[in-house]
């Protein structure tokens, strides 16, 4: 049985604006390279760590207002950024860290993915960049 859960429900800053309402899903996932190392006479492949590969992806509501998704987004298409999330609303600690990708870069962005009688969302992808993670209050 899990000793330390938490509900969903994570703050979202990108760019130094907050997202936070217009955010249904968030992986940010922290990758390392494998590069093989692996030698003559060996009996098994090894591994030593590459670069990291970090990102981010988010499923956004569609909105046009100013300050919201795609106002926020569309300036960023082809250019790094930063993208900032917490687990949860508390402040910053050892059991809700802030994590940050900084210079990690946002490829696309789907203008209009509707369906009808459905809120329209999109997947956002930022990729690359820098990560660390923030604990002090």
């Amino acid at each position: 049985m899990a000793s330390a859960t938490y509900l969903s429900n994570p703050v979202l800053t990108i760019n130094a604006v907050d997202l936070t309402d217009m955010c249904t899903a968030a992986t940010l996932t922290n990758l390392v390279e494998a590069l093989e190392d692996t030698a003559f006479g060996t009996t098994s492949r090894t591994y030593t760590a590459g670069l990291a590969n970090n990102e981010v992806t988010l499923t956004m509501y569609a909105s046009f207002a100013a300050t919201e998704t795609y106002a926020t987004l569309q300036p960023l298409i082809g250019t790094k950024t930063i993208v900032e999330l917490t687990p949860t609303s508390g402040g910053e600690s050892a059991t809700n860290p802030k994590f940050v990708l900084t210079n990690c870069y946002l490829e696309s962005l789907p203008i209009i993915n509707a369906s009808l009688g459905e809120l329209s969302t999109y997947d956002i992808t930022f990729m690359g960049g820098v990560l660390t993670i923030d604990t002090t209050p």
